[in-house]
């Protein structure tokens, strides 16, 4: 309920998110290693991109497939500034100071252009826009660094190498990797209690009165188009500053890890997960869906091998782990099946019965 006044409104989703949030703020500590950081890490960022797309598909109904685009302008502007000035904080701040307005101007000019349209229309003319800018990307290799990308240093407080707290002192150490963790996960969290807070305002209303029926909204006198647009502009200004920590973390952006067409699929398939319109279905849908991706062959693995090891016949097979994309998908299909609202939805709409 900060800031936005909209509880869960479920009591196990409530605990849900308690519990992924309270994982997520002790995963340093806790699950010690590289994998599980990394893994940890991309909830965060996903969460907060799926939250920002969420805005668009969820609140207003308009489908874009240019929301990698803006994620990628945040990606490459701190990679480049880093990469150009060197590894200090006026570079990151120029990085920003770049990466936002024009994430912001480019959203302004898709909206205003496109958004008069039917969806249909607005969502070929972002997919064309998306195209167009990711073979940009890939052709200005004095620029971008071409399908290499650029890789770059942190400022030295943010480098894994830099100690600020020694284990000897309280029994756990924090270095520049764990600092920069916390950075994403206080900076993520920021971004969702806000997008959170512009749902649940007059704006949000308005833009859930669009969803519904826009022909009826603007008779009622609101401009449709200009609140099409500022949601637009909300939601990459979300994305491009979640692919600035993206690459922060990374420390190198590049066109598969910032542009890539199946980003743009992962976060459709994680707000239908989570649940549309909802913005907390942004947290539990990126959180099911990067842990099934890390996990899902390991757990595979280890079953298949129990299956053999008892003698059982056809189970070794059907789970052996280079098959782990066709259970993620089955895995993927069963959950649209069952959660058609999502997992929000479901909770909620069982809070809603026992009530």
């Amino acid at each position: 309920m900060i800031l936005s006044g909209d509880p869960p409104r479920s009591r196990a989703l409530s605990i849900l998110l308690v519990i992924i949030i309270a994982i997520l703020a002790l995963t340093p500590f806790v699950f010690p290693g590289a994998k599980a950081m990394n893994v940890a890490t991309k909830i965060c960022i996903f969460a907060a991109l799926v939250a920002s797309y969420d805005l668009l598909l969820g609140y207003t109904g308009s489908v874009s497939f240019a929301h990698t685009m803006f994620y990628g302008i945040g990606s490459y502007a701190i990679a480049i500034a880093l990469y150009s000035m060197g590894p200090s904080w006026a570079a990151v701040a120029t990085g920003v100071a770049i990466g936002l307005p024009l994430a912001i101007l480019l959203a302004l000019a898709i909206g205003l252009f496109s958004l008069r349209v039917e969806a249909i229309f607005f969502a070929m003319i972002t997919l064309a826009v998306a195209s167009a800018f990711l073979v940009l990307a890939s052709q200005l290799s004095w620029l971008t660094g071409g399908e290499d990308g650029r890789s770059f240093q942190l400022p030295e407080l943010l480098r894994p190498g830099t100690k600020l707290i020694s284990k000897d002192t309280f029994g756990f150490e924090l270095n520049g990797r764990v600092l920069t963790y916390y950075v994403i996960f206080a900076g993520c969290g920021a971004m969702i209690l806000a997008l959170l807070r512009v749902v649940n305002s007059p704006f949000g209303r308005v833009l859930q009165a669009i969803r519904e029926n826009r022909f009826r909204a603007e008779a009622l006198g609101f401009r449709t188009v200009f609140h099409l647009t500022y949601a637009n502009c909300l939601a990459a200004l979300v994305a491009a500053s979640a692919g600035m920590l993206n690459a922060l973390w990374l420390r190198y952006a590049g066109p598969d890890t910032s542009l890539s067409f199946s980003i743009m699929l992962d976060i459709l398939l994680m707000v239908v997960i989570g649940g549309m319109g909802t913005i907390y279905g942004a947290i539990i849908g990126a959180t099911i869906f990067i842990l099934a991706q890390n996990y899902l062959q390991t757990l595979m693995g280890a079953a298949s091998n129990a299956a053999a090891e008892a003698g059982l016949p056809v189970l070794p097979g059907l789970l052996h782990p280079d098959r782990w994309l066709l259970w993620l998908g089955l895995l993927f299909i069963a959950s649209v099946y069952f959660f058609p609202t999502g997992v929000v939805g479901r909770l909620r709409g069982a809070r809603s019965k026992r009530s």
